[in-house]
């Protein structure tokens, strides 16, 4: 579970450039209550700075529509999951879609009992004109996909989930939320119902900047990460990889890319590649011939996207179009939507029909993904 961002924020313009991963401040303490007894209270909200770069305007305004709510007491409370979030998706190896949810909970209200994460749901038509979750690991009772006491407040939140041929794999930052002490990687050869761990990185890698990742697999027998500080309150650098298929759970294949000696090149010390400033979640796709970006932007809020044709273009250009805006509870319509986060691209989409789950937090009810469909969104 992500805590819910601030609905306002500045932004100042300033161009980034090239430049070397730099360590990221560390957190203040206390700045986060720990996960666990009260945790049906809404979080606490920390303000907004100034600070993060803005890409050249959009071409054209984006719009988008909620389709349904596809977790809540009515949707997947007969999984004893009625209160849950993220809900990364990935298309199962057998057709079905599968959702990495992060802190889930049943009884009354969010965080009464029965806390477990990463949990996996399942819609068995992953059709997104006809999304809605069916199942789950664990059937009528959504178990935890990996060992995980949350002793001392710690927790297993996915960054992303995805699948290469006939296996599945997930990423997930672990430690008090805010404070990774580890990222591991797991995977999973029967459609998500049990994971094996491959590996892990120290939470300190590259200043942080390695914890949160996401993964595009593309045609060429590589995926390409992108991967931040895992801190809404932490600015952080866009760090880019590459890392051969066959190699996902080898971290000496993962190969940076940077800027060095008047050339950017793979192998470098890895370089942002776009401005820095405080992301929230992050997912990265190839789709339709191109990649697909989308992420929670701190500052201004939104869920943003950018569309570009390869994994190491000029970010620092690239148009960044607002696909969700945030408003208060009781006013929302269209895209705007009270305490957003998330903003995952759901397989099956197009950039002529992009469908994304949304996660929103601001009571001890209201804590649920969301379906969107996103339009007018260039490419």
């Amino acid at each position: 579970m992500s805590s819910r961002p601030q609905q306002n924020g500045s932004v100042d313009g300033r161009a980034g450039n090239g430049r070397s991963a730099s360590p990221a401040p560390a957190p203040a303490p206390g700045r986060r209550a720990v996960l666990g007894a009260g945790l049906g209270a809404a979080a606490a909200l920390t303000g907004l700075t100034a600070g993060a770069p803005r890409a050249a305007a959009a071409p054209a305004a984006v719009t988008g529509t909620r389709i349904r709510n596809l977790t809540g007491p009515a949707e997947t409370g007969a999984f004893a999951a009625p209160w849950t979030d993220l809900g990364i998706p990935a298309r199962c190896p057998d057709g079905r879609l599968f959702f990495a949810c992060g802190d889930t909970f049943d009884g009354p209200v969010m965080g009464a009992a029965d806390w477990r994460a990463p949990v996996g749901l399942r819609a068995s038509n992953p059709n997104p004109a006809a999304l809605a979750i069916d199942g789950a690991v664990g059937g009528s009772h959504a178990v935890g996909l990996v060992p995980e006491s949350h002793q001392d407040g710690t927790t297993a939140i996915p960054s992303d989930v995805f699948t290469v041929g006939n296996t599945m794999y997930m990423h997930l930052m672990r430690g008090v939320l805010y404070q990774t002490h580890h990222s591991d990687f797991w995977r999973s050869d029967d459609n998500g119902e049990t994971w094996q761990y491959l590996c892990q990185w120290p939470g300190d890698q590259y200043g942080g900047q390695f914890q949160q990742k996401t993964y595009a697999v593309a045609d060429d027998g590589y995926c390409y990460v992108l991967s931040t500080v895992f801190n809404r309150d932490v600015a952080s650098d866009l760090l880019l990889h590459r890392v051969p298929q066959s190699g996902l759970g080898n971290p000496a294949a993962y190969q940076p890319w940077g800027y060095a000696n008047g050339a950017w090149a793979w192998g470098n010390y890895p370089t942002t590649i776009t401005g820095r400033r405080r992301w929230g979640e992050i997912c990265f796709r190839a789709m339709g011939g191109r990649y697909a970006f989308t992420w929670l932007n701190m500052d201004v809020l939104s869920i943003r996207a950018q569309v570009f044709a390869l994994p190491t273009s000029n970010l620092f250009t690239t148009p960044e179009q607002t696909m969700i805006v945030p408003t208060t509870p009781g006013n929302e319509y269209g895209n705007a939507v009270a305490s957003p986060y998330g903003g995952f691209i759901i397989p099956g989409s197009t950039f002529d029909d992009f469908h994304i789950t949304v996660s929103q937090w601001y009571d001890n009810v209201d804590y649920r993904v969301m379906h969107y469909r996103i339009n007018g969104l260039a490419s």
